[in-house]
């Protein structure tokens, strides 16, 4: 028999610190991973509200009505939670153009999640939008056609 044995593997201290340095990175990813999801999580509820906030100015141009400068304000279920909206109707100077700031909360006073502005001129007849790109409210030729 020999005095000293060596043998080949790891010591006891060798694992334990191989074993901290892996829990230590795990722990690290797992926290960029929660930070990621929470990210992930707010920019699919402000995507979410900028397109209520769309939606609501587009069913006030929808409308086909002038709009009254006014405040009006509403809640609504989207995408499985309850969203306040309000929106503001204001003159621009501008003779038949109005202003609409459309802003999107949480119901109950949460911090605001998104604010959209658009603007709203006076309706026309129903096929009437494309005339102002001819040249005579008669003519049938293109833009930029030529005879």
């Amino acid at each position: 028999m020999r005095c000293c044995r060596y043998e080949r593997g790891f010591t006891l201290l060798e694992v334990l610190v191989a074993l901290a340095v892996i829990s230590i990175s795990l722990v690290a990813i797992a926290g960029q991973m929660i930070s990621m999801l929470n990210t992930a999580n707010t920019m699919q509820e402000r995507t979410y509200a900028s397109w209520i906030a769309h939606n609501k100015v587009t069913e006030l141009r929808l409308a086909n009505i002038i709009p009254e400068v006014s405040t009006s304000s509403g809640e609504l279920d989207y995408a499985n939670r309850e969203w306040a909206w309000r929106a503001v109707v204001s003159e621009t100077g501008v003779e038949s153009l109005y202003r609409v700031d459309v802003t999107i909360s949480y119901p109950g006073g949460e911090p605001l999640s998104r604010a959209v502005t658009g603007f709203i001129g006076e309706p026309v007849p129903p096929g009437q939008s494309n005339r102002a790109w001819s040249r005579s409210p008669e003519s049938t030729e293109a833009p930029g056609e030529r005879e």
